[in-house]
Parts: structure tokens; C-alpha cells; sequence
């Protein structure tokens, strides 16, 4: 790969100028997970990325996820996974180790890095503050041959019931990168693990986020066709499930970004984490990189 000369360089600089003034001042919320997460390159480079976008005027806020650092650890201390409709039940003993990895190993590495490049960052986890209170998940369903609705208890699963930014402020106004590790507390206390993808987007919709980005280990919503869509208005989605071309895990990640845009969040972009800078490219570019799915496309 030939090195970029000095005046292509500025060309590239100049061309993002129009991208960080749109953003300027404004709140970023970051979901970092997946590959991005593990691979230590692309670690790398996001850490420079959330330090960039500090230095350049926005504010950037990670939640991070760590299912495979999660199932590693229970591994090792022979902690047997229990899993109903696909979601993990979390018992005592499995949360505490949850809460180790998030909050502990996998929280101070991120911050680590990004101070390695240059920024400042505060890691916490959603009880730090009560900045995410959560309530326990259980799930309803219905069994097709009685009629017989059935409760799922998923143990210390939580889902967000209230978010108190106050400490996110603090974070940000010392002009410090928050990076947040998804764990909840109760209404009594308790500790609960909740989804980084929920978590995200109920810290965006709270703290009034331009953007919501989710890192994934898919290029984002794809056609029949598997290439691209890079533009998604939440009126067209429902025909899109119902055809079959939003199928599978894509489902519940797309319905929740819908959740998130109306709540006043102006756009919720699913984009690839393997693809190095993706962050960048999807904000300072004038083509992106990933779904954005928004109510006009603004």
C-alpha cells in the first residue's frame, strides 16, 4: 500500500470538515463488541478512533459487550451455562462472574487503551451513580396448543427501567471518554446483566445522542441479493421482516434500533467492527460504512 502524500492527506482532512462541524458538541453512544473487540489491532484502532473524535469536538460515550470473555471465564471456573430461548439464565453465582469480567478485566483494558493513545477515559459499570437501574427480564409465551401463557424467568437478566446520566456528565464536562460496562442494579439492589446493545441504546436515548452505533461482525442489514442497504427508514422495516429479508438475530437488533430512533435518537447506524477505522469512515465520510436506520435519512 502506497503512503498517502501530504497534500492527499489534507485533501482527506479538509473533506471531513463539513462531518465534524454536524457533530460538533454532540453525543456519540458507541456499542464496541465482537471481533473489534478481541482482535488486538482493531483494539487498537478504536481506542485511537474514540481519541480522535474526543480531540475533534464530539463526545463519545462506549458500552461494551464481552460474551466470549464471559463464557471463557465460566469455563475455566467449570460454571455450567444454563440456556432458555436462547438468552443465558443468569443465577447468582454466574452473575458474579459477569460482573467480574465487564466491570473488571474487560472495563480497565478498554480504558487502558485509550489512554494509551492519548485520551482520558473513566471506565464504570450501570451501578456506578444508578446510572442504569434495571428490572428483572422475564419473557411470555404462549403455548399454541393450550393457550397457556407461560413466564420465563431468565434469573439476573435485566432490561433498563431508568437511566440517570448525572456521573455521565461529570465524565464528559472533565473531557473524559466514559467507557461502560452493562451492568445494572435494582430497584433493592441487585445486580443485573443487561444487554450491551439495550444498554447502549437506552444510555443514547437518555443522554440525547446524534448517533447510536452498534459494532457488529456482519456487514450490516443486507438485501435478498446480500449487498448492502445502507439506508433504513423505520416505515419500511416491518415489510422487510415480513418478506424475509431482515431474517434471524438481525430481527431484534433492527426492532430495537427502531425503538431507540423514537425515542428522538436521530439515527442508529449497524455497522461492521471488522473493518478498520469503521467508526470514522461511518461519521466523517460522506458514504459510511454500515445501515443507518433513521426517520428521514437526515
Amino acid at each position: 500500500m502506497t503512503d498517502l502524500s501530504s497534500t492527499e492527506t489534507a485533501r482527506i482532512l479538509s473533506e471531513a470538515l463539513p462531518f465534524l462541524q454536524r457533530y460538533d458538541d454532540q453525543i456519540i453512544v458507541v456499542k464496541y463488541g465482537g471481533h473489534a473487540m478481541v482482535d488486538p489491532a482493531l483494539a487498537q484502532q478504536f481506542a485511537r478512533d474514540m481519541v480522535m473524535l474526543k480531540v475533534c469536538g464530539l463526545n463519545p460515550i462506549v458500552v461494551h459487550g464481552g460474551g466470549p470473555q464471559i463464557n471463557k471465564m465460566l469455563d475455566k471456573l467449570a460454571v455450567k451455562a444454563t440456556f432458555r430461548e436462547g438468552l443465558r439464565v443468569t443465577d447468582p453465582e454466574t452473575m458474579s462472574v459477569v460482573e467480574m469480567v465487564l466491570a473488571g478485566s474487560i472495563n480497565k483494558s478498554i480504558v487502558a487503551s485509550i489512554q494509551q493513545a492519548g485520551g482520558r477515559a473513566v471506565g464504570i459499570s450501570g451501578k456506578d451513580g444508578n446510572l442504569l437501574v434495571a428490572e428483572r427480564y422475564v419473557k411470555r409465551k404462549t403455548d399454541p396448543a393450550t393457550g397457556k401463557v407461560e413466564e420465563i424467568d431468565f434469573g439476573f437478566v435485566g432490561e433498563p427501567a431508568r437511566v440517570n446520566t448525572e456521573i455521565l456528565n461529570v465524565i464528559m464536562k472533565s473531557d473524559a471518554i466514559p467507557v461502560i460496562a452493562p451492568i445494572g442494579v435494582g430497584w433493592e439492589g441487585e445486580t443485573f446483566n443487561v444487554n450491551a446493545d439495550t444498554a447502549a441504546g437506552a444510555i443514547a436515548t437518555a443522554t440525547q445522542a446524534k448517533r447510536l452505533l452498534l459494532l457488529t461482525d456482519v456487514a450490516g442489514v443486507l438485501d435478498k441479493d446480500k449487498n448492502l442497504i445502507s439506508e433504513l427508514k423505520i416505515g419500511d422495516i416491518p415489510a422487510l421482516i415480513e418478506n424475509g429479508t431482515i431474517t434471524g438475530g438481525m430481527i431484534p437488533k433492527v426492532e430495537s434500533a427502531v425503538a431507540v430512533v423514537e425515542s428522538g435518537v436521530e439515527g442508529v447506524i449497524i455497522l461492521d467492527g471488522r473493518v478498520p477505522h469503521s467508526v470514522l469512515l461511518e461519521l466523517l465520510t460522506p458514504h459510511g460504512v454500515g445501515t443507518r436506520v433513521s426517520r428521514m435519512g437526515v
